[in-house]
């Protein structure tokens, strides 16, 4: 799994040298907001379900249009799957907060995802727009730190950009 430091070291030994003062410094920033991806995971874990709610609830209310037949949205089962898709990426965003790196995201997450969407007829805006919504509706200190949540939602602009 990618993170800042899998990346420096594969890096380095790739190049056959050590890592460099500033592979060293990439690691250590990454080591120094640890603490604040630690308790953005540990908020988005502990609200998972209410944070995906919200999400695909703002979703359906700005595309009213994907609950009509023919769309999307047509079905209970497919707005589950909406549901689904979206804890999903919360879940995989959750993932990438521990780790310190996008590795979650690009290997479970993004890969292939504009095709599969594709292929299904399935509209990515709508899925931009929850991840915007979620993005947007975070707090300091409300939900968590500052910091948490600048590292949060870092994660939520990295998933919103491959989707866009």
């Amino acid at each position: 799994m990618k993170s800042v430091i899998s990346t420096v070291v594969t890096a380095a030994d790739a190049a056959g040298r050590f890592p460099s003062s500033s592979d060293l410094e990439s690691v250590q920033g990454s080591l120094q907001r640890a603490a604040a991806r630690m308790e953005a995971a540990e908020k988005l874990a502990e609200g998972i379900d209410k944070v995906t709610k919200e999400a695909g609830d703002a979703c359906f209310k700005k595309y009213p249009y994907l609950k009509e037949s023919g769309e999307a949205g047509d079905s209970q089962t497919k707005i589950d799957k909406c549901y689904r898709d979206l804890g999903h990426y919360l879940r995989l965003i959750n993932y990438c907060l521990v780790v310190g790196g996008t590795g979650p995201l690009d290997e479970w997450g993004i890969a292939g995802q504009r095709e599969v969407y594709r292929s299904l007829n399935l509209p990515t805006a709508p899925y931009v727009a929850a991840l915007e919504f979620t993005r947007d509706r975070g707090c300091a200190p409300r939900d968590m730190s500052a910091q948490a949540l600048v590292e949060y939602k870092g994660y939520l602009d990295y998933v919103i950009n491959s989707l866009s």
